[in-house]
């Protein structure tokens, strides 16, 4: 009986897992048929890497504004904008040193982020309407520093550092072997972790999962981590940008489940009322969550301007649309208070393979928009509904 509830309960915590591998089998089918190549081409793999690492690095600082109380930020495209044009201005134009103008960028980010927390956590004016005015004011000072025009090429020695692949080597053989061996590191680290984890959790009386579950889940995710290299080491090796995206993810998702500030924001949330009465000050969170966001759209910025090798007036555009939008499909609440980044990453792939696949069978644009509408609607109602199922038993 234990064992049924908890496949039922595990298969429930992986339903979007579980979509994003059938909606991967169904592009692979469909462009396999078409004759239009493979959705797992290892030069694809590379590519829906680089093409969704803004998506990636921001949805993790969005879900963090999602959490403490359903609160959205609609200005990161325009953050991702201005910022991007102040790095192409620094270091392009004025040639300034490329450490210095990275982290430059990264403090008018925080700034930023800091400037829109303050008007939101302590004079309590509507996320809404604060993040709407910074999405008008950060894109026209965009545009006016860049007056009109696209800065570029980037140098090299800017580059390297997010579209370069790690081992730097010419010889395909040894690039497979560090890879996978890379790749071998990794699982055997997580199996690890999940294992000890689970000893932890059973040694001090918390309730844990089913041993096959668990045996289960470390087999599947060792074997998608071990298939993924192996295409990448196929490819140029591992992107040094999917590193850098590894940091955030690990980063973010110990700190929102492992640490008394992460459980703030699912506190403050669940019952804003309820957590300043229990001690939490709920306005320096608000402020954290949103000064946070203003960094990681100056990190977005600086993948960016890298990938595309520019500063460009329309830089930007739609990004927050999105991070929103990973989140939401990702199993975040509309409400605040439930969502990990876990699962807004998956969002974030499952938007990144529905841009590609559509991309590679070459449905019109204009078709892909309706599209992602009509999944980010569904992800909605499923979790209002959902909602409604659980408080009306």
């Amino acid at each position: 009986m234990r064992y049924s509830a908890g496949i039922k309960d595990t298969m429930k915590k992986n339903s979007m897992l579980m979509v994003l591998l059938a909606t991967m089998l169904l592009f692979q089918f469909l462009i396999s048929s078409s004759g239009r190549g493979s959705l797992f081409n290892p030069a694809n793999i590379s590519n829906l890497i680089s093409q969704n690492a803004y998506v990636v690095i921001l949805a993790s600082g969005m879900l963090l504004c999602i959490l403490t109380g359903g609160n959205i930020d609609l200005s990161v495209g325009s953050i991702v904008a201005l910022v991007g044009a102040l790095a192409g201005t620094l270091i392009v134009n004025l040639h300034w040193n490329i450490y210095l103008s990275i982290l430059l960028c990264l403090l008018t980010g925080l700034i930023i982020g800091a400037w829109q927390g303050f008007w939101i956590a302590y004079i309590r004016i509507p996320p809404f309407i604060v993040t709407l005015a910074g999405m008008l004011l950060w894109r026209g000072v965009a545009l006016l520093i860049l007056n009109g025009l696209t800065i570029s090429p980037f140098p090299e020695a800017y580059s390297r550092y997010f579209n370069s692949f790690l081992p730097n080597v010419e010889n395909q053989q040894t690039i497979m072997a560090i890879t996978m061996i890379v790749a071998a590191i990794l699982c055997l680290i997580y199996g690890f972790w999940t294992f000890f984890d689970r000893y932890t959790k059973k040694k001090k009386g918390y309730p844990t999962e089913f041993i096959g579950i668990t045996i289960a889940r470390v087999v599947f995710l060792s074997f998608a981590i071990l298939l993924v290299f192996n295409l990448l080491g196929q490819h140029k090796g591992i992107p040094v940008v999917l590193i850098l995206l590894a940091v955030i993810v690990l980063g973010y998702s110990y700190f929102t489940s492992r640490t008394v500030p992460g459980r703030h924001l699912y506190a403050m949330g669940g019952n804003e009322k309820a957590a300043k009465l229990s001690g939490i000050d709920t306005n320096r969170v608000l402020f954290f969550a949103y000064t946070n966001m203003g960094f990681l759209s100056a990190v977005a910025a600086m993948v960016g301007v890298a990938r595309f090798n520019s500063a460009a007036p329309t830089a930007g555009t739609n990004y927050e649309l999105d991070a929103i939008g990973s989140c939401f499909i990702g199993g975040a609440s509309a409400y605040g208070g439930i969502g990990t980044v876990g699962g807004a990453i998956i969002g974030a792939i499952f938007m990144g393979v529905l841009n590609n696949g559509m991309s590679i069978l070459g449905i019109d644009a204009n078709w892909q928009k309706a599209v992602k509408g009509i999944v980010l609607l569904a992800a909605v109602v499923f979790d209002v509904l959902s909602k409604k199922r659980v408080k009306s038993n």
